[in-house]
This record gives C-alpha cells, structure tokens and sequence, in this order.
C-alpha cells in the first residue's frame, strides 16, 4: 500500500489527536478530529473517499480505523504515528 499515492489521488488525512497535540505538529493537509469527537462527525464524512487516519503511535488511529470501517467506510489505512506518516508521503 503506497500511502503516498493515495495522498496524491486525493486522500482525507485525518489526525485524532488531541487539539493541544495537533497544534504542536501535524501532517500539512491533514484535518483534526480528536478520537472521542470522531463518532460525532463520521457522519460529515464522505464514504466514498480514501481515508488514512493517525495519531501520536498508530494506537488511537488504529481505533478510528476500525469506527470507520464499522460504519461503512471501505477505503480506510492506518497511517500510525504522524510524523513517521509525514515521512512517508513527502
């Protein structure tokens, strides 16, 4: 899976990190939704789209992976850590 062909073709990169966290460094392009406010706004979020989540380690992305796949999303990768996501796709 080549993430940085997927942030290319148009891929929703979304942080679940706290806001505090997110302002002190985050993926350029990237959208903060905190991991507990994810569920509220799942339903702002386009199905059809690729989605790649991550966080501080790959732990809360990984649980916002498996939200997103319980309500119907098909296109979702775990990014893990943001930073080492960040190496990935410049």
């Amino acid at each position: 899976m080549d993430l940085k062909e997927k942030v290319k073709s148009g891929a929703l990169i979304i942080d679940v990190r706290t806001l505090g966290e997110y302002n002190s460094g985050h993926v350029k392009g990237s959208v903060n939704i905190p991991l507990d406010q994810l569920q509220g706004k799942i339903s702002k979020l386009d199905k059809d789209k690729t989605i790649i989540t991550c966080c501080a380690s790959g732990m809360r992305s990984a649980s916002a992976k498996g939200m997103l796949l319980s309500k119907g999303f098909t296109e979702v990768h775990n990014g893990g850590g943001w930073s080492s996501l960040e190496h990935k796709i410049s």
